[in-house]
Formats: C-alpha cells, structure tokens, sequence
C-alpha cells in the first residue's frame, strides 16, 4: 500500500513553510520561502499580501517537486495571528498587512486600557495591546486611515488567501478570536467590539471550525502549484494553537513552549477561562475549548541583538560557548529582555531591556547567560500567570529555533524546575496543521490521536540544586521588573 501524505501549509511572520508528511508525522519534504517586512515609519510593521501569497504558491511548488504527490489527501492550513488588511468589494487589498508587531496604536491602547479595555478584554480573551486588529481597526478609525474608510472588508492574512483561492470569505475561531473582536465565549463577532471600531459584521468573515473543508480551489491556482482541483484544503487554525497541538500538548495540564525569534508559552483548557489581570490571552480553538498564555517579543532576537552588539561574526552555538561553564546567576547579573517592548507579562509596548549588575570581571560569556536566564525569567513569569487559570503544568515541552542551544534548555528546566521535552522536529504548527486536515477528512478519530503520532523527542532533566538558587533570583528579577516598569515610558 502506497503512504498516504497530507501538506501543512505555515503561513508565518518571516517565511511560508509547506511541509509534507506521512501520516505518522514524519517529515517527506519541505520548502520555505521568505517573506519581507517594511517599516514605513517609526513602530509600523506591514507585509505585501500578494507576496505572502505568491510566496504560499511557491512553497507549495517547490515541496511537490521533491516528492510524488498522487498520494496527497489534503492541505491544512496555519497562520501568524493578529494580521490585518483592509479590502475592497472586488477583494482587493488597499492596504498592506499590518503584523502583530506593528505598534501604531500605542496611544490607542493606553486610552482603552484606561477607560473600558477591561471590559472589552473579559468578552474578547484578547489583551488590549497594539499586536491586535481591534486596536489597529481603532487606530484607523480615529486617524482616518484612507484605506479603511475605503474598505469593504477588513480580513487577516489567512483570510485573504483562502478568498483569493476558494473564493469564501471564512475564518476559524482562534483565528477570529486572536482579532480581539470576537466574543471567546459565544464564538460570534462582539457587538461592543465593532461598535468601537466602526466595523460591521458583515463587513468581517463567516466564522467556522478548525476542521471547515475548503474545496473548489480556483483552477488557474491549482495549476500553477501542480495541484488537483478537487484537493481538499482545511481551514486549520493560527499557529500558536497549532504549535501545540503538532507538539501534542493537547490536554489540560501540558504547557508547550515555542521560542524563536519571539516566543510564547500557552496551554488548551475547557471551556474559556479569562485571567482576571489581563497578564494571558484566551483564543478559542473549538466549540468547547481555548488556548491559554502569554507572547513575548522577546525570544531568539534578543541573543541576536546581543551577537550584533558585540560584532561576534561566528554562529550562535559559537557565541554561547562557554556559557555553560557560567555559574547559575551569570556572576551577579540580571537581565530583563525588553529589547524589542513586550506582550505578556507586561503588555508594555514601551518597555526596555537592562542589565543589572555589571562590573569589571564580566565578560561576553557572562553577559550572553544573563541574557538567556533573563528570556527564561519571562517565560516563567508568563508562566505563574497561567498557573493561577489552569494550575500548575503536568509536562512542559519545548520547541523553536532556540530549543536547539542545550544550554538554554538546560537554563529552563532548571528555571522551571521541571523536565523538558524537546520536539524531534520544528515543524510543530505545520503538523498540527496536517493532522487538523486529517481529522476534518475522517482519516484521523480526533485531535487527541496526535500523541500517537509525533516522531518521539528527547528529555532534558531539571536540576533541582540549580532550580532553588533560580527560585531566590526569580524574586529578585520580578523585583527589578517592578520596580523599573514607572521608567518604560516612549
């Protein structure tokens, strides 16, 4: 019997990702093409969506073109959140897309969080913060952005795409949710959202489930990639949610973390439990479920910010060399990562990266473990704010460019003070993608059959020694970020 195959199709901020597997999860084939970002002025972040889209086709082709492809049951699709365009009625982009990293609506966020953004955020999950669409809608309403008065429609980037390809105009609940215009809890566009945009629903796509089934891709497309007609392509779901499911951390008590430019740690929950500090996020993902967590803008890029800064032209694992031989605390210094603002656990687009504790015997090795213990301190601090939703976490497993550096994962599990699981591969979104495709297709019983099918990792194991002395540290850290937060002013 032939291998049956499925395409997942990542749709991220740096590059498109076409990865085709076997059913089992291992990878077949894969290509990546590269996206580019523009920044116009000061705090703006935008994409071209055709580019992103040729870019989609050509990933598509290229994967096809290492391997036969008779056997492909379907494509399923991830994508970046937090995406915005505004579209005309002939389906066409006025804009570019405006990223979660943009943060043009600074001044907008701070005005709502001070009057109802704690109202808002209790309906949505979605923290009021520029990387939203809410808040880039908001922005556009109140400066007269001339492609929003012009729009039609307003659509994320996936959106764009699939309407382009199948000619529907069709969104998923994580992907509706991460908007900060959906209602988390009864799954519909949020009346008091639009209200405060100017936004209709109609003016916004038909929300459906991860496993919806696209078909009748245009045929002009299909050609141009190699594909059938009749090839079922699956909505799928936004990256995060599928980072966690391609990693199989799936069920309530499994925490993944993904970490490489930026970073995130998120866990699935029942239901769509709300922090009551507005310090995580809540996104739905099916009818009956949500992922939980917090981002960071501040991940591998702040290693690559330190590389630049000291003109190291080797690679990375030769710029951490030696780190290892660093005691616990990098010799006295602390570092908060803010160099690139921050999402959870501040929400401050404003804050700023500091090193604490420098003196004359400190030297590279030290300033680069104090920057690694500095991304783990976030991530854990993150990570206490899920703890008080869902508890504290059963497994936590770990993937992203970053889970390549043993020292950093050894540098986690001891923050953490728990094992580590590192992914076999870095393809987690686009295999959640896959196995959502599957599900959809009845060719996989449920989500949950994923476990079953992940090529096994490794386990890094917590040393509890170096855990108490992060434990005192920790203190000291969340210390410092408190006591710095009043200077994080633009």
């Amino acid at each position: 019997m032939e291998t049956e195959l499925v395409i997942g199709l990542d749709i991220g901020t740096t590059s498109v990702k076409a990865v085709l597997f076997d059913r089992k999860g291992n990878v077949v084939a894969e290509a990546e093409k590269l996206i580019t970002s523009y920044y116009p002025e000061k705090n703006w972040v935008e994409q071209d969506p055709i580019e992103i889209e040729r870019q989609s086709i050509a990933a598509l082709q290229a994967v096809l073109k290492k391997a036969p492809h008779e056997n492909i049951l379907a494509v399923g699709i991830s994508a970046a959140m937090h995406s915005l365009i505004c579209v005309n009625e002939k389906d066409e982009p006025l804009s570019n897309v405006l990223i979660w990293a943009d943060g043009r609506s600074s001044v907008q966020a701070k005005k709502l969080n001070d009057t109802i953004g704690a109202e808002i955020y209790k309906k949505t999950g979605t923290p009021i913060h520029p990387m939203s669409p809410l808040l880039k809608l908001l922005w556009m309403k109140e400066v007269n952005y001339e492609p929003y008065i012009r729009a039609s429609f307003f659509m994320s980037m996936k959106e764009f795409l699939i309407n382009k390809w199948f000619g529907k105009r069709v969104t998923d609940y994580s992907m509706a949710s991460a908007s900060g215009l959906m209602n988390v809890k009864d799954l519909v566009w949020e009346p008091a959202a639009l209200e405060l945009v100017g936004v209709q629903a109609n003016q916004l796509a038909t929300i459906v489930p991860p496993t919806e089934i696209l078909t009748g891709i245009d045929e002009h497309i299909a050609k141009e990639i190699g594909l059938k007609t009749d090839l079922p392509f699956v909505i799928g779901a936004a990256d995060g949610q599928l980072a966690n499911l391609g990693n199989g951390a799936i069920n309530p008590g499994e925490v993944a973390v993904s970490v490489g430019t930026s970073g995130a740690i998120r866990q699935f929950t029942a239901g769509a439990p709300i922090s009551n500090k507005q310090e995580t996020f809540t996104y739905a993902f099916t009818e009956s479920s949500s992922i939980i967590g917090g981002p960071t803008n501040n991940g591998g890029i702040v290693l690559q910010w330190l590389k630049d800064l000291l003109e190291f032209e080797g690679s990375h694992d030769d710029f951490l060399t030696g780190v290892e031989s660093i005691a616990v605390g990098a010799e006295g210094i602390l570092f908060l990562p803010y160099v690139n603002g921050e999402r959870a656990p501040l929400w401050n687009q404003h804050a700023k990266g500091n090193f604490f504790g420098l003196s004359i015997g400190h030297k590279k090795e030290h300033l680069a473990r104090a920057v690694l213990e500095g991304i783990t301190f976030n991530l854990y601090q993150i990570g206490q704010s899920l703890e008080e939703i869902a508890g504290k976490p059963k497994k936590i497993s770990v993937n992203g460019g970053l889970s390549q550096s043993s020292v950093w994962v050894q540098i986690m599990a001891d923050v953490f003070g728990q094992d580590i699981h590192l992914s076999d591969t870095h393809h987690n979104a686009a295999w959640g993608a896959a196995w959502i495709a599957l599900v959809g297709l009845g060719k996989a019983e449920s989500l949950e059959a994923i476990k079953d099918n992940i090529p096994a990792g490794k386990v890094v194991q917590t040393n509890l020694a170096n855990h108490k002395k992060y434990v005192v540290l920790y203190q000291k850290y969340k210390k410092l970020v408190k006591d710095l937060a009043f200077h994080f002013q633009d």
